[in-house]
């Protein structure tokens, strides 16, 4: 059975092009940081794919730092430890949406982590951020992502920023979802900072970049110490062929965003549609308002999400229940809490996402797919979730799937 894969915000189907240059770089023979031949030639391949991806983002090329992924630039940038000439920064505030590797990954002191709610449809509250800013004891740095992973909700980092700006503080933005698939420049965000991985992009996986917009910008002490590399920030030998391949997505994914944010939120809006047709109780989150031209995030009242993705799964569809960083757990959305959503239906949220290589076939076939599952689940008369966990249907699912 051919199986069609719609989990493009856990991680994208490697793009050909990053591939090639993946696999081009791995036959490179010499470290970055080498003088001779072979590292100049290593070297070269690093900084033409920091010079690819600065020119994407409206950066200078020194001020991009390589590292392992967004979780890691993450853990880097949220610090009391980043320096601009200006007051230390002694408060986070943070949106009540952001990723796991924002929520647990700082290193600021817990007491001086605040969060800002978000509205019901799951954008952050202007109002309260600027509240907030208002009311702490010393320089904010703020936290907002550019899109949410799970819902894939928009937010309004521009207007974020100008508030954050007027108090003398920074915003670092999380651009992981949004890069490649709307607009994502320090121009069109106006952030301090931005973090951004490949294998959103559709590059490989474990490698990513940590973007300042100024060249005053930087951490004093890094995470990871050792020889230097990546200007200081971050010690460690360059990962080449995975630079490479990041390199060359980054490229491909946002020269396509013209063409592909149209064609995907075309899809997407087709699919809820059907989806609606089939099931008119389902409830799709942030509908409302603007969202990743390529995220559909919905419940079934009554069905468990663990119910529904296994029965997907058995037949060849491959899509989330949320966040990918949960260690593979499936469980009630802290996103979704946050947005006010009762506990009985956020159980029940599952993520269907959309990517360069999803046709129009794959789409319609989930559909088709989707309506014949919900129609025998209720056919069979499974409980709700509420009022049972479906223990047998899930051992024998699992029973089949092994």
């Amino acid at each position: 059975m051919d199986r069609i894969y719609l989990d493009y915000n856990a991680t994208s189907l490697l793009r050909p092009a990053a591939r090639a240059a993946l696999c081009d770089a791995l036959d490179l023979r010499g470290n970055a940081s080498s003088v001779h031949c072979e590292g100049r030639e290593a070297r070269a391949v690093v900084e033409a794919a920091r010079a690819t991806i600065a020119g994407l983002l409206g950066a200078r090329v020194r001020n991009v730092v390589f590292t392992s992924g967004a979780t890691e630039a993450a853990n880097l940038a949220l610090t009391p430890f980043l320096k601009d000439g200006g007051a230390p920064f002694e408060v986070l505030l943070t949106s009540s949406g952001e990723h796991p590797c924002v929520m647990a990954g700082h290193r600021f002191d817990p007491a001086g982590v605040k969060s800002v709610p978000l509205t019901g449809a799951g954008v952050i509250d202007l109002g309260a951020l600027e509240a907030a800013l208002g009311a702490a004891s010393g320089r904010c740095m703020v936290a907002l992502q550019a899109a949410n992973n799970e819902t894939g909700v928009a937010q309004p980092v521009a207007a974020a920023a100008d508030l954050v700006h007027a108090r003398g503080g920074v915003l670092v933005c999380d651009a992981v979802q949004a890069a490649g698939r709307i607009s994502c420049d320090f121009r069109a965000l106006k952030a301090d900072i931005l973090l951004i991985t490949a294998h959103k992009l559709g590059g490989p996986k474990g490698v990513g970049a940590l973007v300042f917009a100024r060249e005053n910008l930087h951490i004093e002490h890094a995470l990871i110490r050792g020889g230097g590399q990546e200007g200081g920030a971050r010690g460690g030998t360059e990962n080449i062929a995975a630079i490479a391949g990041f390199g060359a997505a980054a490229a491909e994914a946002f020269s396509a965003r013209t063409i592909e944010a149209p064609r995907l939120a075309g899809l997407r809006d087709a699919l809820e549609r059907a989806l609606l047709a089939a099931a008119p109780d389902l409830v799709i989150f942030g509908a409302g308002v603007e969202r990743l031209p390529n995220t559909s995030s919905f419940a079934l009242p009554g069905y468990s999400a663990e119910t529904l993705l296994i029965a997907l799964d058995l037949a060849g569809f491959a899509i989330s229940s949320g966040s990918a960083c949960s260690s593979g757990k499936v469980a009630a959305s802290p996103v979704l809490s946050a947005m006010g959503i009762p506990a009985d239906i956020a159980r029940g949220a599952l993520r269907v996402s959309l990517g360069w290589a999803t046709t129009e076939n794959d789409a319609t076939y989930f559909c088709e797919t989707f309506e014949k599952t919900v129609r025998n689940m209720r056919a069979r008369r499974i409980k709700p979730a509420a009022q049972s966990p479906e223990p047998a249907v899930l051992e024998t699912a699992l029973a089949r799937r092994t």
